[in-house]
């Protein structure tokens, strides 16, 4: 089978070099403006390469179908990947530098040298030797996470289209924005891409297929104090800040935060911090596989919220939770047929799958629970949302075979 890795190789470099950052304090769908950029290129290179049905959504995603060509009935599968890069870090002036033939020894950035990428932090890329690696330039996150799944759907998507003497059944293309904040999956989007079952291509190691992702909710502490002049302050003042600062300290240092969970453990996250002495905001994201664990977080942090307002009756502590995603094997577990498909199409591309929970989640976690089966796929993506960020050329290469070989699995007839 044709290897790919050229056509990879350049389709990456080409969108990550595009700034795509999405914003969570955006009202805006998509969030940022940037995004439809890349999304406006992607319509002209899927309506280059013979998709139909190619349109931009007034939600800012990119929908595109590759017609079928069996003859017999056969199900819609979707293929779907995220356009926005995460506002963890920086993502404006992308330089893509494609380090060939990888020796196995240290990558150092030219623009960070005090950066190095070993296998010493990064045991996966021991296994890595003479692939093609792609990282940015040491100031930027590259932005894998997930122009690598854009660049794979295209290629496969350009190598059906290009070859229809290959049997598959219809497949719908979708490019979403802002799954970085949470909010890839539109209220229309299961409906406008009309597939049975779909599959994101946003995953990490080489046969990596995902059924398993967190539970997640987003939580918002608003605190009011009561704000006056400094030199008139004693018995007045009421410091919104060290109220915020008592919320914080309060909260389980040890047991129930991202750099001390693993595995299975949830966590309660704080991840923005602002305000003055009148008023302050503090922000949360809570995750844990299960409906129970999730819901206890979520209950921990409105009761430390009620024991540190409970100390200050004249400040007003808000705390607003609100669900994200949820689990996707809640639903999957009932119905198996897509993971073992994916499976399937793995050994026949000859990549061994393996599956394990992610500490994390995806578009697949909100289009499965809204009735559409979305595992995730591997792409091959490490080190995301930061400057370290890298993936092998070779690995997207497998993760577009895997593809390839899933169109024409779930093109068979039935029965």
């Amino acid at each position: 089978m044709t290897d790919f890795a050229r056509e990879l190789e350049e389709r990456l470099v080409r969108y990550a070099s595009i700034d795509t950052q999405s914003d969570e304090t955006s009202a805006t769908s998509p969030s940022t403006a940037r995004q439809l950029d890349l999304q406006r290129l992607l319509v002209t290179e899927l309506q280059a390469i013979g998709a139909q049905d190619v349109r931009l959504t007034d939600y800012g995603a990119v929908l595109a179908t590759i017609p079928a060509t069996v003859h017999h009935t056969a199900p819609v599968m979707g293929w779907l990947a995220h356009v926005d890069t995460a506002p963890a870090y920086a993502a404006s002036g992308v330089k893509p530098l494609v380090h060939r033939a990888y020796d196995g020894g240290s990558i150092t950035f030219p623009d960070a040298p005090e950066l190095i990428l070993s296998p010493a932090q990064s045991p996966y890329l021991a296994g890595k030797v003479g692939d093609d690696i792609i990282t940015a330039s040491g100031t930027t996150l590259l932005g894998a996470d997930d122009k690598a799944g854009i660049a794979i759907i295209m290629t496969a998507a350009r190598h059906l289209l290009a070859n229809p003497d290959i049997p598959h059944g219809p497949i719908r293309i979708g490019f979403t924005p802002d799954e970085e904040i949470g909010r890839g999956v539109s209220d229309g989007l299961a409906a406008d891409l009309g597939a049975a079952f779909a599959y994101t291509l946003d995953g990490a190691e080489k046969g990596e297929i995902v059924y398993e992702t967190f539970s997640a909710d987003g939580a918002v502490v608003r605190v009011t104090g009561v704000s006056i002049h400094p030199g008139q302050a004693k018995g007045a003042l009421v410091n919104a800040l060290h109220l915020a600062a008592m919320i914080v300290q309060t909260l389980p240092q040890v047991t129930r935060t991202p750099e001390t969970t693993e595995g299975r453990e949830g966590f309660i996250h704080l991840y923005a911090m602002s305000g003055t002495a009148a008023e302050a905001e503090l922000k949360f994201i809570l995750r844990d596989f299960e409906r129970d664990g999730l819901e206890a977080h979520g209950a921990l942090l409105r009761q430390v919220c009620e024991t540190i307002q409970a100390t200050e009756p004249r400040a007003k502590i808000d705390c607003t939770i609100k669900p994200q995603y949820r689990n996707m094997r809640y639903w999957l577990e009932e119905d198996m047929t897509p993971v073992e498909l994916v499976r399937e199409a793995c050994r026949k591309a000859g990549v061994e799958p393996h599956s394990q929970p992610i500490r994390g989640g995806t578009d697949g976690s909100r289009l499965t629970e809204k009735g559409v089966p979305t595992p995730n796929i591997f792409t091959g993506m490490q080190q995301i949302h930061g400057p370290l960020e890298w993936i092998s050329v070779q690995d997207m290469a497998a993760a577009t075979r895997v593809c390839l070989a899933l169109a024409e699995l779930a093109g068979r007839p039935r029965g």
